[in-house]
Protein backbone atom coordinates (compact mmCIF):
# COMPACT_ATOMS: atom_id res chain seq x y z
CA UNK A 1 0.00 0.00 0.00
CA UNK A 2 1.40 3.48 -0.69
CA UNK A 3 1.50 6.36 1.49
CA UNK A 4 -1.13 7.92 -0.42
CA UNK A 5 -3.39 5.16 -0.20
CA UNK A 6 -2.85 5.13 3.43
CA UNK A 7 -3.56 8.45 4.10
CA UNK A 8 -6.82 8.05 1.95
CA UNK A 9 -7.94 4.89 3.91
CA UNK A 10 -7.15 6.66 7.27
CA UNK A 11 -9.32 9.83 6.10
CA UNK A 12 -11.93 7.70 5.01
CA UNK A 13 -12.11 5.45 8.28
CA UNK A 14 -11.53 8.90 10.58
CA UNK A 15 -14.68 10.65 8.22
CA UNK A 16 -16.58 7.51 9.68
CA UNK A 17 -16.28 9.03 13.70
CA UNK A 18 -19.42 10.48 14.97
CA UNK A 19 -20.12 13.64 16.07
CA UNK A 20 -19.21 13.40 20.04
CA UNK A 21 -17.86 9.88 19.75
CA UNK A 22 -13.56 9.29 19.93
CA UNK A 23 -11.16 6.87 18.14
CA UNK A 24 -7.40 6.42 18.81
CA UNK A 25 -4.30 6.53 16.46
CA UNK A 26 -3.86 2.76 16.92
CA UNK A 27 -7.93 2.16 16.42
CA UNK A 28 -7.59 3.94 12.74
CA UNK A 29 -4.29 2.32 12.15
CA UNK A 30 -5.81 -1.30 13.06
CA UNK A 31 -9.14 -0.41 10.85
CA UNK A 32 -6.87 0.31 7.79
CA UNK A 33 -4.83 -3.03 7.69
CA UNK A 34 -1.94 -1.91 9.29
CA UNK A 35 -2.00 -2.31 13.09
CA UNK A 36 1.81 -0.63 13.74
CA UNK A 37 0.88 2.47 12.39
CA UNK A 38 -0.52 4.37 14.85
CA UNK A 39 2.48 6.89 14.62
CA UNK A 40 1.69 7.14 10.77
CA UNK A 41 -2.48 7.88 11.56
CA UNK A 42 -1.16 10.83 13.34
CA UNK A 43 1.07 11.88 10.38
CA UNK A 44 -1.96 11.74 8.02
CA UNK A 45 -4.11 13.23 9.83
CA UNK A 46 -1.67 16.39 10.18
CA UNK A 47 -1.35 16.76 6.31
CA UNK A 48 -6.12 16.66 6.81
CA UNK A 49 -6.65 19.90 7.35
CA UNK A 50 -5.73 20.93 3.44
CA UNK A 51 -8.23 18.69 2.26
CA UNK A 52 -11.26 19.86 0.57
CA UNK A 53 -13.22 17.39 2.04
CA UNK A 54 -12.73 17.56 6.01
CA UNK A 55 -11.49 14.89 8.14
CA UNK A 56 -12.59 15.40 12.04
CA UNK A 57 -8.90 14.93 12.97
CA UNK A 58 -10.22 16.22 16.13
CA UNK A 59 -11.95 12.93 17.59
CA UNK A 60 -8.20 11.33 16.87
CA UNK A 61 -6.19 11.13 20.27
CA UNK A 62 -3.70 8.57 21.70
CA UNK A 63 -4.81 5.55 23.71
CA UNK A 64 -4.84 7.45 27.15
CA UNK A 65 -7.62 9.61 25.75
CA UNK A 66 -4.71 12.17 25.49
CA UNK A 67 -4.99 15.34 22.88
CA UNK A 68 -1.13 14.70 21.78
CA UNK A 69 -1.89 16.09 17.98
CA UNK A 70 -3.15 19.08 19.50
CA UNK A 71 0.19 21.03 17.55
CA UNK A 72 -0.95 20.00 14.42
CA UNK A 73 -3.89 22.15 14.20
CA UNK A 74 -4.13 26.06 13.11
CA UNK A 75 -3.92 27.64 16.93
CA UNK A 76 -2.61 25.78 20.01
CA UNK A 77 -6.29 25.36 21.39
CA UNK A 78 -8.54 24.84 18.71
CA UNK A 79 -8.47 20.51 18.72
CA UNK A 80 -9.95 21.14 22.98
CA UNK A 81 -12.42 23.60 21.36
CA UNK A 82 -14.00 21.03 19.19
CA UNK A 83 -14.03 18.62 21.69
CA UNK A 84 -15.42 21.12 24.45
CA UNK A 85 -18.32 21.94 21.52
CA UNK A 86 -18.55 18.13 21.26
CA UNK A 87 -19.32 17.96 24.77
CA UNK A 88 -16.28 16.50 26.43
CA UNK A 89 -14.69 17.24 29.50
CA UNK A 90 -10.90 17.86 29.26
CA UNK A 91 -8.53 18.44 32.42
CA UNK A 92 -4.57 18.77 31.48
CA UNK A 93 -5.04 17.96 27.87
CA UNK A 94 -6.78 14.63 28.24
CA UNK A 95 -9.91 13.89 28.03
CA UNK A 96 -12.16 12.65 31.00
CA UNK A 97 -15.05 10.75 29.41
CA UNK A 98 -12.36 8.92 27.10
CA UNK A 99 -13.57 5.85 27.67
CA UNK A 100 -16.90 6.29 27.65
CA UNK A 101 -16.81 8.28 24.07
CA UNK A 102 -14.72 5.54 22.16
CA UNK A 103 -15.75 4.37 19.03
CA UNK A 104 -13.98 1.49 17.61
CA UNK A 105 -14.12 1.65 14.02
CA UNK A 106 -14.96 -1.09 11.25
CA UNK A 107 -12.37 -2.59 9.65
CA UNK A 108 -11.88 -1.91 6.18
CA UNK A 109 -11.80 -4.61 3.44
Amino acid sequence: MSKIDFFEKVYQVCRQIPYGKLTTYGAVAKAVGSPLAARMVGWALNKSSSLENPVPAHRVLNRNGMLTGKKAFSHPHLMEELLLQEGHKIVDDIVIDFKESFWQPNILI
